[in-house]
């Protein structure tokens, strides 16, 4: 460490300490005002649980203040301190201010709570930084408190039991469920539901995950055979199980799934595979589901359960099958890229794939890849980046530390300050894949990175689509080695392929279409009718708090909840979900504001 890094440090230890606990002074005498004075004029405080058992974003002293004001007496927050293990406080340059960061710990009335700040150092009274952003979230339950570390089971009752059940009859039996019903159902066993799963086995809720393949990892294992992950292994981790650091950067797929197969054995986790979730009925009164379950063999089981949670993503796994002029009459196979498993097959053959998003690029350039001849259409302007550097780029922070430390610095950053940052991010993208960007607009290819200009991150957190992260594919478009074609410009399929309204021919022998899947509120719709849909809403998109549409939190229908999301937002928000679920099941979670 170079004199002027210890320096730094040495001022950042200080202002951090210093805040810590006038701060903490503040919050646990009840003084919202004073507590709320201590933020900059364009500060945010952002709670997750904590404060209001809710995800919300306060902006503003009056808002902060009043938002405090109504629940310290409450929530008696007290014992503010450093947090032991974390990231230990720095001096950072962020979104182009000169900030000190840290993290801290404190209880409240119902348990354990962390929070990470960043202040705005102030250079003339460096103990006076104002608070530019804050977050609050609640780690733990008093008396429920997570099974891991010091509190970590013996396992003594195993090497002295020799007449009854060993570890793997208690395993048998739990799995089974032949005693009792769940006391929550996760559908889905992909990474929500696992982590989800792992979070509940912590804090003692007994659930049961149900996942329709044939296997765990199944959701990724039976993708296209040239799916690898496009962001890096220190962003994608599950809790408690770090990925080995001997692993690739950039993850393929069959790794990642055998990955989630062994995390279900190793975090001990109920699993059905090859058991489908046929529907469900909530009874007000005794304030539980009848759910409905079809095992491969078609016998049917039914549980009363008091909550269950949709661990099936953002979307549904229902395709899009858009209708396109002609193509029933098209003669050649038509499938969705949910169903294209690989290029191997298709040499020497003709292919038009619909759709610029990543899969319809990953699948163009499978199949050009094995031998085929391959068209791929455009729908609509499409925001392209390099993976490298600028694909990346936006999951940076994650090499700077702990994954579970980072992912409290994202959960903190409101929605106007993420807008500013992407923006910034996606000015500087630009420049760096401006020759990519140039030679495919040379070709006709349009790109578009957002009404907002906060291109692909911002895309997959509003819609889930509309992006291609470039492994190779958009240089054999420019290059013309894969045709490009409008969709606004199809006059219909015919039984050997495609013509333009130009009069041009495409000859095709297949047709993928890569046109995404229909929302999730479609899946709700289905397995619970119009009224249950209707009192979610919508899924997946920001919500007025600059939170994501009723993902990992209460929904408008009492006891139904939604996990969805990529890894890393499986790995923080699974431990909120099921802190709110356990609070349900104690009889501690306030009723909803």
């Amino acid at each position: 460490m170079t004199v002027v890094e210890a320096t730094l440090t040495d001022v950042a230890t200080r202002v951090f300490s210093h805040w810590v606990a006038s701060y903490g002074a503040a919050l646990e005498s009840g003084d919202a005002q004073l507590a709320a004075s201590r933020f900059a004029a364009d500060g945010y405080w952002r709670d997750i649980l904590a404060f209001t058992w809710d995800y919300r974003t306060f902006a503003g002293r009056e808002e902060i203040e009043k938002g405090l004001r109504g629940r310290l007496a409450a929530v008696k927050p007290r014992g503010f301190r450093v947090a032991p293990g974390r990231i230990p406080p720095r001096q950072s340059r962020r979104a182009g201010r000169t900030v000190i960061e840290g993290y801290f710990d404190f209880d409240t009335a119902v348990g354990r709570g962390t929070g990470f700040v960043r202040l705005l150092l102030d250079e003339t009274d460096p103990l006076q930084s104002p608070i530019w952003i804050v977050l609050t979230t609640l780690q733990e339950l008093e008396g429920f408190e997570e099974t891991v570390g010091e509190r970590r089971p013996s396992g003594v009752e195993y090497s002295e039991n020799f007449a009854g059940d060993n570890w793997l009859d208690q395993r048998v039996k739990s799995a089974a469920f032949a005693d009792r019903d769940p006391e929550v159902l996760i559908v889905g066993g992909g990474q929500g539901g696992l982590a989800l799963g792992a979070r509940f086995a912590q804090i003692n809720v007994d659930a049961l995950i149900i996942e329709k393949h044939d296997r765990v990892g199944d959701n990724w294992r039976t993708r296209y055979h040239s799916l690898t992950l496009h962001n890096e292994v220190w962003a994608n981790s599950m809790p408690y199980m770090p990925f080995p650091d001997s692993w690739p950067t950039f993850l393929p797929k069959d790794k990642l799934a055998g990955w989630l197969e062994a995390y279900a054995e190793f975090m001990e986790l109920n699993v059905w595979t090859g058991t489908e979730f046929v529907g469900g009925a909530y009874d007000e009164v005794s304030r539980t589901w009848t759910a409905r379950l079809r095992r491969q063999d078609g016998t049917e089981r039914e549980m009363r359960v008091p909550h269950i949670v949709m661990a099936a993503g953002a979307v549904s796994a229902k395709p899009k099958m858009p209708a396109l002029p002609g193509l029933d009459a098209f003669g050649g196979e038509v499938i969705h890229s949910t169903d294209f498993r690989s290029g191997i097959s298709y040499s020497g053959k003709r292919a038009i794939v619909i759709g610029t998003g990543n899969s319809g690029h990953d699948v163009a350039q499978d199949l050009y890849s094995n031998g085929a001849d391959v068209t791929i259409i455009q729908r609509s302007p499409t925001c392209v980046v390099s993976l490298v550097p600028s694909g990346t780029m936006v999951y940076a922070i994650y090499a700077e530390g702990p994954a579970e430390d980072i992912d409290l610095i994202t959960a903190a950053i409101p929605h106007p300050v993420l807008r500013e940052t992407y923006q910034a991010l996606t000015k500087k993208t630009c420049v760096l894949d401006s020759e990519l960007l140039d030679k495919l607009h040379a070709v006709g290819f349009e790109t578009d990175f957002g009404d907002d200009d906060t291109g692909f991150h911002m895309k997959y957190l509003r819609t889930g689509g509309g992006y291609y992260i470039n492994v190779g594919c958009s240089d054999l478009i420019a290059d013309r080695k894969i045709a490009l074609a409008h969709a606004r410009d199809i006059a219909t399929f015919t039984p050997h392929g495609l013509t333009l309204s130009d009069g041009r021919n495409i000859p095709a022998d297949i047709v993928v279409l890569a046109t995404g899947y229909e929302k999730q509120t479609e899946a709700v719709r289905g397995l619970f009718g119009d009224r249950v849909s209707e009192k979610v809403g919508d899924i997946w998109g920001f919500d007025d708090q600059g939170f994501l549409k009723n993902m990992w939190t209460r929904t408008g229908q009492d006891h139904l909840w939604l996990m969805g999301g990529a890894l890393m937002e499986a790995r923080l928000y699974s431990r909120f979900l099921a802190l709110l679920i356990k609070a349900d099941l104690e009889g501690k979670l306030p009723a909803a504001e």
